[in-house]
């Protein structure tokens, strides 16, 4: 077989513009006998370096990546690295085609050696960062200075010089063909192509007249978007998944409407539509085929392929940037002087234990090279303590550092809870150390800011990730391409695990071998389903087709790059939708190349704590600083123990909150062991690890070796670093060696483990160092094979304790708070989800059952967020839609300008930028129940009254009189006349509460029945996943699919909807005091259940969970209306104190309308100044913080009291 390169590849990381899956472009080559092959992605290079690894592995799966690249090996078939890049007359011109993208020209360029790649690196960089608008683009001024070392070809149908034959104007095609060839010269080719489309039928005698006329080669390509004709259909579907369109599945009509086999009259345009099926990679017969008269352009590609080096150009480099102390000194004697200084105040005196163990990790971070490393993690660290940001206690491994610790990286003293600085930095393992830092979510930019003006915009970069469609994803997609049904697709995704870790759709359907020593992946239902559903088998064939390819880009979350010099001299740049710019290479790329990579997390639980302290410095006057105090305070863990740790960091989900009550905590240690036993694997031993902490003397240890390493954990191995304690001190291992024993384990490295168990037990020499083993060090074989036994069967699910211990210190901290700052933390809490209905719900409600007033949002009390008043939380107005904070703020200066508003009318004159939404809002919030009116009242006025303003400040800028400075006026307006009229029945003025605020304020319609809902072991809150896990290593919380559960509420919604078939089914919410739940009731059980299925019932409901990706719902299988269940708190009792001789008699009128506005089973009273006599008044009502405002600004606020019947 003749030998022919395909020049002209997409690969799966042009994002569903192209089907060739990487792993499997090579063995293809080889089939084909094709001896090198490129890819051409359009306008990006995120594969490039995946391929060039794919290439290696085709060669030699052993080998070491970049040990390949240093000798420059030869490859089985080269890797040739491209792009076929958008071209533009000008990159900065930005202006649309009739509101849609511009028609841009394609330009394929291939790089030669290492200097055509670094420039085809700078020129994509360029075209991203520069020139993106809906695609990245180049023009040729930014094209001509990165020539070099770059082939250049001539591109498909969408190149300048074909849409310049098709326009008609074979001139400026000749003039493309000469300036193209005068900057490339001989590496510039005419790209011919034959795809059966007519476009390119007209224009290739002209490509080759023109290639003929100038003296420039032709070469032939096909426009490769998947491997195998058949995967055509594959093609087209990822079209639809990308354009949200759909098509046809069966075979017959998807080859005759969408791939057809003619000539097609039709382009393929820049929407990437492929008007036939011949974009596949075509063998040398097939190509020949099509340009049998020009068999010189497919030697050609021979030709370029041989110009091309081979794409040696990664390597491994010193990228980190130098830290330059500002004293002048050299890195290493600042950092010694650093940690030294440090050491001395975290411990006082520095004992020998001390200055050893720095000293040593001092030795090891210099000689790894980490000394920059640690510096430039100090750097930013200090900056942001200094600077009020608040910083993490630690995360992950680097809290076993002393060093760390000491500099103030860290906040754990690793020596107190024998943390292994081996777990983090090991000199038998070089690799980079990983500080992960923790900051409040609302000053993390400010950090990367100030990193981003310290080492230069350039050498700053987010990173790029990479959405693949996961199995479910892509069944979903599928279905939705070819229409089917969504609950007949459903039937298939909910046999779908949520969790697939590596196991793919093959793998559950049992097409695929799973891993010989690991349970079968296989699920009956979905493989019986698969064998005997036609939809299902069409659904999933594609599905296993497209599962894992890059669906769109994103940015890490956290990750940033630092480099010494501009990043885009040593990797591709991109930019996302909203501005920021990201590399093009993944997180482990960049950090293969030498790229230094930090985290910087936004941690909320952070921002909770900053803003308590916040508060309780102004509402007590006192400064907490939790880094100064000793974890122990017997309260506090009274508080866990009993499972209050609403809000407490990682103890808020159900699960553990049960976990705590049982375990009884007492110190850290148990906090540290409670976050990592609370996690799937460990999970088992928590009935075990709650016995031995109530009973100790019945604690067995395997040998007394291993107690002082267990007791702290009471006998059972729960962490990483228990793991290395035990072959250190059982086999005589140095930490370094038994931190790579922890690894071999934790990976299952079954033959590595096996082998390593001789060295445990009989020990070796390990270069030149002597390794006893156990039985040397006096335990017995069978004891040292029964305890690694134990070690493998826990080391995959073990705990890395540093990170659990410095998590520790965080929900210590919150549950202190809570503790002794109650209020003011809740109020914190609540302020940090202020955007989340349902936490909010949640928060309130856990405020009320603990007898503290929520106070509803006041136009002269509030601020913008919740705020304590008196022991109480007072609503901000921020938390009232259609309110800006512009105006608050505005709101808030004109009140401490000109002190309190004393009406309604006062406020309207005094607030500028109100409008009528904005006020009606306010209104319906109760802002303006402090002045003793209805809000049906203010309602009846408010337009007219801002309407009057208005006019005043219009006719005063005209330099008119004022309204209100005609005296008539001006008395008329502050005396200001309200109509009479009764306020809002309380059920009205509740709903329009949480219309405007999400919430009820002043009160809710089951708070009567909050005993009877305590009874229900389900509620809204607990039946969805916790989100209290935030660093991804908590409980997997929430409930599975079809658990049966049984509700208590009030249906909020309820409403019948009329199937594409046409069969009813109804769907609703259910409202608790915490929240809500979303219903729904199949068109069966709607028909048995449409009578009690009535919006504003209060109901008891059973049902099974769905799990959908963002939500739950309940299917509803019966409802039971609350007949005999009555309200069971005891009524209060509300006292008016007035004389009935010297009060006008329209006070009583007023009173009683107002109590009318109130209905509800609390009794109301009328204490009579003149004779001290106690008169009933038979209205009963509801007493709340409205009707208690509303009365007090009648009556005054001595001249009202609240009181609860004693049973």
């Amino acid at each position: 077989m003749q030998q022919f390169v395909h020049l002209h590849v997409h690969t799966e990381y042009s994002l569903l513009d192209g089907a060739t899956r990487i792993n499997k472009l090579f063995s293809a080559c080889d089939e084909m006998n094709m001896p090198a092959v490129a890819i051409t992605d359009h306008g990006n290079m995120y594969g490039v370096l995946e391929f060039v690894k794919a290439a290696v592995r085709h060669t030699d799966p052993k080998a070491d990546f970049y040990e390949f690249m240093a000798e420059k090996r030869p490859y089985k078939v080269k890797p040739i690295i491209g792009c076929e890049l958008y071209m533009c007359n000008d990159m900065y011109d930005k202006t649309s085609r009739g509101g849609k993208m511009p028609k841009y020209n394609h330009l394929v360029l291939l790089a030669k050696n290492e200097t055509g790649y670094k420039n085809l690196v700078k020129l994509v960089s360029i075209a991203y960062t520069e020139g993106l608008y809906y695609k990245p683009r180049i023009d040729m001024e930014h094209l001509k200075p990165y020539t070099e070392g770059l082939i250049c070809l001539s591109a498909c149908i969408a190149g300048v010089i074909p849409q310049a034959i098709l326009a008609g104007d074979i001139p400026k095609a000749d003039g493309y063909v000469k300036e193209f060839k005068s900057l490339f010269g001989d590496d510039f080719y005419i790209e011919i192509q034959d795809h059966n489309i007519k476009e390119q039928k007209i224009v290739l005698p002209h490509l080759l007249r023109l290639a003929r006329d100038n003296g420039v080669k032709v070469v032939a390509t096909n426009d490769c978007h998947y491997l195998k004709k058949e995967d055509a259909t594959m093609q087209k579907v990822l079209q639809c998944i990308s354009f949200r369109t759909t098509m046809v599945y069966n075979e017959d009509e998807v080859r005759q409407n969408a791939v057809g086999d003619g000539v097609s009259d039709e382009s393929m345009n820049d929407d990437g539509y492929f008007p036939t099926k011949e974009f596949y990679f075509k063998s040398y017969d097939e190509m020949l085929s099509l340009f049998p008269s020009v068999p010189e352009s497919l030697e050609n590609t021979l030709e370029i392929a041989e110009k091309c080096d081979g794409c040696y150009y990664f390597r491994k480099e010193p990228l980190m940037p130098s830290y330059k102390p500002e004293d002048g000194s050299e890195p290493f004697d600042f950092l010694h002087k650093l940690t030294f200084d440090g050491l001395a105040r975290k411990y006082g005196t520095i004992t020998e234990v001390i200055e050893k163990r720095a000293e040593y990790e001092l030795g090891v971070i210099n000689k790894l090279g980490f000394v920059d490393y640690f510096l430039i993690v100090w750097d930013f660290i200090h900056w942001s303590e200094t600077h009020d940001v608040p910083v993490g206690p630690g995360r992950g491994s680097g809290a076993g550092s002393i060093v760390a610790y000491a500099i103030g990286i860290t906040k754990i003293d690793p020596l107190k809870y024998q943390l292994i600085f081996e777990r983090f930095l090991n000199a038998e393992r070089v690799s980079n150390p990983d500080f992960d830092i923790d900051f409040c979510v609302d000053k993390r930019e400010l950090v990367i800011q100030y990193v981003t003006e310290k080492y230069g915009a350039p050498n700053v970069s987010q990173i790029v990730t990479f959405g693949t469609m996961a199995a479910k994803a892509a069944v979903k997609d599928v279905g939705r391409v070819y229409n089917y049904p969504y609950s007949e697709v459903e039937k298939i995704t909910k046999l779908i695990p949520a969790m697939m870790g590596k196991k793919h759709l093959p793998h559950i359907l049992g097409l695929q071998k799973w891993k010989d020593n690991e349970p079968s992946p296989v699920i009956g239902e979905l493989a019986e389903m698969y064998e005997n559903n036609e939809m299902a088998r069409v659904i999933l064939d594609m599905a296993m087709k497209i599962e894992g390819m890059p669906r769109q880009t994103g940015m890490h979350a956290a990750g940033v790059i630092i480099c010494r010099d501009p990043i885009s001299d040593h990797v591709p740049m991109a930019k996302t939708g909203d501005g920021n710019i990201t590399t093009e290479f993944n997180m482990i790329e960049c950090e293969e190349l030498g790229l230094l990579k930090m985290d910087f997390l936004g941690l909320r639980t952070l921002t909770d704590i900053k803003k308590a302290l916040d508060i309780i410095k102004v509402t007590q006057g006192k400064e907490i600083d939790f880094y100064h105090m000793e974890y122990d305070d017997e309260g506090v863990y009274k508080l866990i123990g009993e499972g209050d740790t609403h809000a407490v960091f990682q103890l808020e989900g159900g699960g553990i909150r049960k976990f705590m009550r049982d375990l009884k905590p007492t110190t850290l240690e148990d906090i540290i062991a409670g976050i990592s036993l609370y996690r799937p694997g460990p999970m088992d031993k928590i009935g075990e690890y709650v016995f031995n902490k109530k009973n100790p003397d019945k604690i067995k240890y395997d040998h007394p070796l291993t107690k002082p390493i267990l007791e702290v954990s009471y006998g059972i191995m729960v962490y990483q670093e228990q793991v290395m304690q035990m072959v250190q001190a059982l086999g005589g291992y140095t930490l370094g060696r038994a931190d790579n024993v922890r690894r071999m384990m934790s990976k299952k490295k079954v033959d590595a483990m096996e082998k390593e168990r001789e060295v445990f037990l009989n020990g070796t020499v390990d270069h030149g160092t002597v390794i006893p083993g156990c039985i040397k060090n006096g335990v017995p074989e069978s004891v040292g094979n029964k305890i690694y036994d134990d070690m493998i069967a826990f080391a995959s699910y073990a705990f890395n304790k540093s990170h659990a211990a410095a998590y520790a210190y965080l929900t210590y901290q919150t549950a202190y708070l809570k503790c002794y700052y109650p209020v003011e933390f809740i109020t914190a809490v609540l302020n940090n989800r202020i955007t989340s209905i349902d936490e909010i719900r949640n928060y309130l409600s856990y405020l009320k059952d603990r007898g503290v007033t929520v106070l509803p949002p006041s136009i002269n009390k509030s601020v913008a967020e919740f705020s304590v008043e008196n022991g109480a939380v007072r609503t901000g107005l921020a938390a009232i839609k259609n309110v800006g904070m512009g105006v608050i703020e505005e709101l808030i200066r004109e009140r401490e300008k000109g002190g309190e508003f004393t009406d309604f009318v006062q406020f309207v004159k005094r607030t500028e930028n109100l409008n009528k939404r904005m006020l009606e809002s306010l209104i319906y919030a109760g802002a303006f129940d402090c002045f003793g009116k209805t809000r049906s009242q203010y309602i009846a006025v408010y337009e007219s009254v801002i309407d009057r303003v208005n006019k005043d400040k219009a006719a005063r800028l005209k330099g008119q009189f004022s309204f209100f400075d005609m005296s008539e006026e001006c008395a008329e307006l502050d005396a200001f006349e309200y109509p009479e009229m009764r306020e809002y029945p309380l059920g009205v003025k509740l709903a329009k509460e949480k219309e405007v605020a999400g919430v009820y304020l002043t009160g809710h319609p089951l708070e009567e029945f909050t005993g009877h809902l305590k009874k229900f072991e389900y509620n809204s809150v607990n039946i969805r996943p916790s989100e209290s896990q935030e660093d991804g290593e908590g409980e997997e919380s929430g409930l599975k699919d079809d658990t049966v559960v049984k509700l208590g509420g009030m249906l909020v919604e309820a409403e019948k909807k009329i199937t594409k078939s046409g069969k009813e089914i109804a769907v609703g919410k259910l409202e608790d005091l915490y929240g809500t739940v979303d219903l729904m009731l199949p068109g069966f059980v709607y028909k048995r259940l449409r009578n009690v299925f009535v919006k504003d019932t209060m109901v008891t409901l059973t049902g099974k969970i769905k799990n959908r990706e963002d939500s739950v719902s309940v299917w509803v299988e019966s409802i039971e209306p609350w007949k005999d269940i009555k309200p069971e708190t005891p009524p209060k009792m509300i006292c008016f104190y007035l004389s009935f001789n010297n009060s006008d008699p329209s006070v009583m009128d007023n009173l009683q309308e107002i109590l009318s506005a109130y209905p509800g089973r609390d009794e109301t009273y009328c204490k009579n100044l003149d004779d001290g006599k106690l008169y009933p008044l038979g209205i009963n009502v509801g007493v709340g913080e409205s009707l208690i405002n509303e009365t007090k600004g009648l009556l005054g606020a001595d001249n009202v009291k609240v009181a609860t019947r004693q049973s």
